[in-house]
């Protein structure tokens, strides 16, 4: 008898949750659709896909009530914004970043998890393929193209060493480690790292490698990029160049260059992902999505930056980028 009634209200539960989402039109009648967006840590990049995400709902016609949380870097509460979720019963929640894309993963296993941002999400054990979701797990990555980043480096700025700080307890950042390794070998690199744990200690990592090293590459790492210019500031003093693999972080000045993937585009797409569970596809049924159009990545120079440190940008390259930062002003081409 007891097996029964928890089919029933499984049941229920089911035909609830795809009344709620059938379509724009319809999205509200039979119950509220909720939607926990949650990311590790708050800085330009995280925020620009939140909004994306928030937009790509509204675009498709949904009326949804958004729970934003933030973990605020710390993992115990990224555990504790999952547990949130999974009590409040929303219809789909979604994880900004490794960490915190993971925490939903591991608490809530009967509502849809959509993670956004991920940069290695087999090696985070969130998927165990990249051509389908897992159980109710799908999302986006946002891997870059690491390794051509530091031929590119070393083709415009001539280093011969190259500083990587990451945190260690990022799966994305170690994943990265691994790429960073391949670049620095093809390329006859030689490799410096430090690792951090927390925001507090990248200005001492900075300080620790800067006079070790030509310039340092920034892979996608949250807690890097929460306290970037502190970063910025130890590079800038020492007139040595910064790559950085995020764009939107660096809209600010201080990195010579940066190329990487519109962060708001990329919550764009995980919008119109959680859109299409909502509307009744299987997590399961969609692949991971990768963010491979010309048009979803930017080209940044700071010709400012790059005059500080001695670097002089080719004209070829120069007629690529869509961000350029001269004399303090941001010029964004259209």
């Amino acid at each position: 008898m007891k097996g029964a009634k928890i089919l029933c209200f499984s049941l229920l539960c089911a035909l609830g949750a795809l009344g709620c989402a059938k379509s724009g039109g319809d999205a509200g009648r039979g119950g509220e659709i909720k939607v926990g967006i949650a990311k590790i840590v708050q800085h330009e990049a995280l925020d620009a896909c939140e909004q994306g995400i928030q937009e790509a709902l509204r675009a498709r016609g949904l009326t949804v009530a958004v729970d934003l949380q933030n973990a605020n870097g710390d993992v115990n509460t990224a555990a504790q914004i999952a547990n949130k979720f999974k009590a409040d019963k929303v219809n789909a929640a979604v994880g900004i970043a490794t960490p915190m894309a993971v925490a939903l993963a591991n608490a809530i296993k009967d509502i849809p998890v959509v993670f956004s941002v991920v940069t290695d999400p087999v090696g985070a054990r969130l998927v165990s393929s990249l051509d389908r979701g897992e159980g109710n797990v799908t999302g986006i990555s946002d891997a870059i193209p690491t390794v051509d980043h530091i031929g590119l480096f070393q083709e415009i700025a001539g280093i011969k060493t190259l500083g990587y700080i990451y945190t260690s307890s990022e799966d994305n950042s170690v994943s990265s480690l691994a790429l960073v390794k391949e670049g620095c070998e093809k390329y006859g690199v030689t490799l410096i790292t430090q690792a951090i744990n927390t925001s507090a200690e990248l200005r001492s990592a900075a300080q620790a490698i800067v006079n070790r090293v030509d310039g340092v590459y920034l892979t996608t790492d949250n807690t890097v990029f929460s306290a970037l210019p502190a970063l910025i500031q130890v590079f800038q003093g020492a007139k040595k160049p910064i790559f950085s693999g995020d764009v939107t972080g660096a809209l600010n000045g201080g990195c010579v260059i940066a190329s990487g993937f519109n962060y708001y585009k990329a919550g764009i797409a995980t919008g119109n992902i959680v859109a299409d569970i909502l509307e009744g596809k299987k997590p399961a049924d969609i692949p991971v999505k990768f963010l491979t159009d010309p048009s979803e990545s930017d080209l940044l120079f700071d010709l400012d930056e790059a005059a500080n440190c001695g670097v002089t940008i080719p004209p070829a390259y120069l007629a690529k980028a869509n961000y350029i930062i001269q004399n303090g002003e941001l010029t964004k081409k259209e």
